[in-house]
């Protein structure tokens, strides 16, 4: 037995395991992800990420910051104050037509879970969305998802961003005060503040996208909602960070796809219940099919996203947009791979 080429073999095997393993390394640990109204379900999966401990077993350190809205959250990340952003993908379009290369790499939801309702107090005989030039419409923040889907649910009717004022309530509480006090005469916002005030019947709903059904019917195909997204520049320099955070969203997904209403409670913070247990567990209820099952963004999807801009925002039809560097699979297939 040759035991120098023996020995000579270990060592080269050893190396080789140890250029595997560091190519596997994570590039950057620390990731601080901005989000905006992180008590929402639309962002449910990453607080299970968070709270379970997934990203950790990633071997990644998280800060999550929780900005008022969606595009609070953008801003952060265009700052530089933010690495990552969990927020709406149609983001993603928006800011390539201003010439900044954003990348979706992991889908949260597959329906944007928002609702458009007029208010019983001051509408309440609305009868058409030509019934809303010149009032005033709550959303989380001005630019963020809720905006969009309202200008969409306004275009449907002929109306102009232009033709309403548009206010910013937030995703809680806030929220919930200024559509009782009318401040505003319709809200643009998600579960749980929804499911809220149509129990108390303070709203009445002109379009809602918590099934999917309805998002399709709406959109006239699947529309992807909230995911992980970054500068182009951000996957491309941290792809091991980038598949990291993939992999604990992924397993925070299939976790949700199981779990009861009763183990959700167990984990999101008490702050999220709003003070109301039960109603939290129905607005869940309502919003679970929105839940994308493995992470991957549908095919059709991106296209779906920007005939909706377009419909309101008639200048991106002048725009080359090159859909496919919107958004990845590439690190949801390796997640699934590993969680199955």
């Amino acid at each position: 037995m040759n035991f120098k080429k023996i020995a000579i073999g270990m060592v080269m095997l050893a190396a080789c395991l140890t250029t595997s393993a560091f190519a596997q390394s994570i590039e950057k640990s620390k990731v601080s992800i901005a989000v905006g109204g992180k008590n929402l379900f639309y962002y449910l999966p990453l607080t299970i990420a968070e709270q379970l401990g997934y990203f950790k077993d990633e071997g990644l350190e998280v800060e999550i910051s929780d900005f008022a809205g969606g595009s609070k959250a953008l801003q952060a990340l265009i700052g530089g104050s933010a690495d990552v952003v969990s927020g709406a993908f149609e983001h993603t379009i928006n800011m390539q037509a201003k010439g900044q290369m954003i990348t979706a790499f992991v889908l949260q939801g597959r329906a944007p879970q928002i609702v458009f309702g007029v208010s019983n107090k001051t509408l309440p005989n609305y009868k058409s969305i030509a019934d809303l030039k010149g009032k005033k419409i709550g959303v989380s923040a001005p630019g963020s998802s809720t905006n969009i889907m309202a200008n969409f649910v306004l275009s449907k009717g002929g109306l102009k961003p232009t033709d309403v004022s548009f206010i910013g309530v937030g995703t809680s509480a806030g929220a919930l005060s200024a559509l009782r006090s009318g401040q505003i005469d319709a809200i643009s916002n998600l579960d749980p503040v929804i499911t809220m005030l149509q129990q108390k019947n303070e709203i009445r709903v002109i379009a809602d996208t918590r099934k999917l059904s309805d998002t399709n019917a709406f959109f006239g195909g699947p529309m992807p909602a909230g995911t992980l997204y970054a500068t182009e520049a951000f996957v491309k320099k941290y792809p091991n960070t980038t598949q990291a955070l993939t992999n604990a969203m992924v397993r925070a997904l299939k976790w949700l796809q199981t779990a009861g209403p009763s183990d959700i409670v167990k984990v999101v913070p008490e702050s999220f219940l709003l003070g109301d247990r039960a109603l939290y567990l129905d607005a869940f209820m309502n919003i679970r099919g929105a839940l994308s099952p493995d992470g991957s963004f549908p095919d059709a999807g991106a296209a779906t996203a920007l005939r909706t801009l377009t419909a309101f925002e008639p200048e991106l039809a002048n725009k080359k947009i090159d859909l496919s560097k919107t958004f990845t699979n590439e690190f949801v297939k390796k997640a699934n791979a590993k969680y199955r």
